[in-house]
């Protein structure tokens, strides 16, 4: 059985538009440069100029990187859905976690590995706090 993997392209604004939403995301994580740019898998200079609010400013992304815009933005989605208090919102993936996959680890530090695997699983258990299934 072949799986068919379908790819969708983005517009360059569109991809301005998710990076600058992720990487407001990231601040109220409060997650460094150097770890925003794992996670995202994109250059210091992107980083910088999409800090800019300069709207006439394009990027192309690759699959890759929007795919780990849109984990991102899910991983918030969930904790937004499953906590009340802007404090538990931003707050909680800079909190030490001893569950099994965290090991004491925040999942900010996971995520910050770089890694499209750490990122993923760390979506997976954060998404399976409001219900969702992994």
């Amino acid at each position: 059985m072949n799986a068919v993997i379908q790819t969708q392209e983005f517009s360059k604004s569109q991809c301005v538009a998710g990076l600058r939403a992720a990487l407001n995301i990231l601040d109220k994580w409060q997650a460094t440069a150097e770890q925003a740019c794992r996670v995202l898998r994109i250059s210091r200079s992107t980083y910088t100029r999409a800090k800019q609010p300069d709207s006439e400013w394009a990027v192309a992304l690759d699959s890759d990187q929007m795919q780990r815009i849109s984990l991102l933005l899910n991983i918030h989605g969930a904790l937004r859905l499953v906590f009340d208090n802007p404090d538990n919102v931003y707050g909680f993936v800079g909190m030490e976690n001893h569950n099994e996959f965290f090991n004491g680890r925040t999942p900010l530090e996971i995520i910050a590995q770089g890694d499209m695997i750490s990122l993923y699983e760390t979506f997976r258990r954060i998404d399976a706090l409001r219900g969702g299934l992994w």
